[in-house]
């Protein structure tokens, strides 16, 4: 009899720990969040389908109808960029030499912190890196050009929003660098390791690996000026753009992130930052002296909340990016950041109707006349 309730408190145990890491962040089960719940930033509520104006910083709420921007479609009479593609291996990187995780496993929390994950199923894996860079029709030969980071590459989206907005002369006719990540995702998985590590690490790879590749492959030149450089992307994507300029301002200046993954999910285990990326609105922004940065966010009303085993109560991906509204706002930051509602985790229908005017407010203040060559 014991041997059969052992046998089926496994059953349900295994039950249970497969819903909670195989469901779908989209399903039902995700909590829709109310933008005027008590305690979240206070924000413009705005008629549907309009977005903020790009010369508008604060707290927005859109939705809950998400159709496409004009400039997130092709249009046939708008001078397209070049696409150049290349890929990378692991066993060309002195920094990242790559790692997997099992597949189906995930981690134990450490009984003595439940901030901190035991993942024993990584291990030493390849991988191949795949990057595509867009460089516009506008770009003149041997001039140093802005250009923008993107994350989770390649993002096909980001080229044709450039085309139309550099053609409008809504942004300055920049370089778009789209890095794919190592693959995996979360603690013990090349992806987790790159974007969740709280560390200048990434940037630096990007700065002193990825950057003379573009330049060297698709004959540009890349500008040095911070003011001329930013970072995007979504989720753990968002949370590696923050930690790009965090850690180096001297480099990057502007962030664009979706669903930012700004909570506890760094791994290795750090004590210097306990908390992983959820320390950004928790204590390090608040007690830090204010850095050059202009920050663009946007989380959805049904975004992640607890989609794993630990329970360390920093794993609400909308409570922290309202913290991270919060935290901004605090110390004066130029910032805009969106609560979509009827939208999930990285919404691809909202980055449609967003990225243009997220692309256009993160450059309002650019002034290539300060852009040092």
């Amino acid at each position: 009899m014991k041997l059969t309730n052992m046998v089926n408190r496994a059953i349900v145990s295994g039950i249970l720990f497969y819903m909670i890491w195989n469901v779908s962040p989209g399903m039902a089960q995700v909590p829709i969040r109310d933008p005027h719940t008590p305690g979240y930033v206070t924000a413009t509520e705005l008629p549907d389908g309009i977005n903020p104006s790009p010369g508008s910083d604060g707290n927005f709420i859109i939705g809950p109808t998400h159709n496409p921007a004009p400039e997130s479609m092709v249009q046939v009479n708008v001078p397209q960029g070049t696409i150049y593609r290349f890929t990378m291996d692991s066993k060309d990187s002195k920094i990242y030499s790559g790692i997997a995780r099992e597949p189906n496993t995930f981690g134990t929390p450490d009984p003595a912190n439940p901030a901190k994950l035991i993942v024993t199923t990584s291990h030493p894996a390849s991988y191949t890196r795949q990057v595509a860079v867009y460089v516009p029709k506008q770009y003149v030969a041997g001039t140093a050009a802005p250009f923008i980071i993107g994350a989770d590459g390649p993002d096909n989206l980001l080229f044709t929003v450039l085309d139309n907005l550099i053609a409008e002369g809504k942004v300055p006719a920049m370089i778009g660098i789209s890095i794919g990540n190592g693959s995996g995702d979360a603690q013990g998985s090349q992806r987790g390791l790159e974007y969740d590590t709280m560390s200048g690490v990434y940037a630096e790879f990007v700065e002193n690996k990825i950057l003379p590749l573009v330049e060297s492959k698709c004959q540009v030149k890349l500008t040095k000026d911070p003011e001329a450089r930013a970072t995007m992307g979504g989720s753990s994507g968002g949370s590696c753009a923050l930690i790009m300029a965090w850690y180096h301002p001297e480099w990057y200046h502007r962030v664009l992130t979706y669903s930012g993954t700004f909570i506890n999910q760094q791994w290795p285990y750090n004590p210097k930052t306990p908390q992983g990326a959820w320390g950004f609105h928790d204590h390090i922004i608040p007690k830090s002296k204010p850095k050059p940065l202009r920050i663009w966010m946007e989380v959805g009303d049904q975004d992640l909340f607890n989609p794993n085993i630990m329970r360390d109560d920093m794993h609400d991906w909308v409570l922290a990016n309202e913290n991270m509204a919060k935290a901004l706002a605090a110390k004066n930051y130029k910032y805009q950041f969106i609560f979509a509602r009827n939208a999930r985790h990285v919404d691809y229908s909202v980055k449609k109707q967003t990225l243009p005017e997220a692309l256009e407010w993160l450059w309002k203040d650019y002034n290539p006349g300060k852009v040092s060559q």
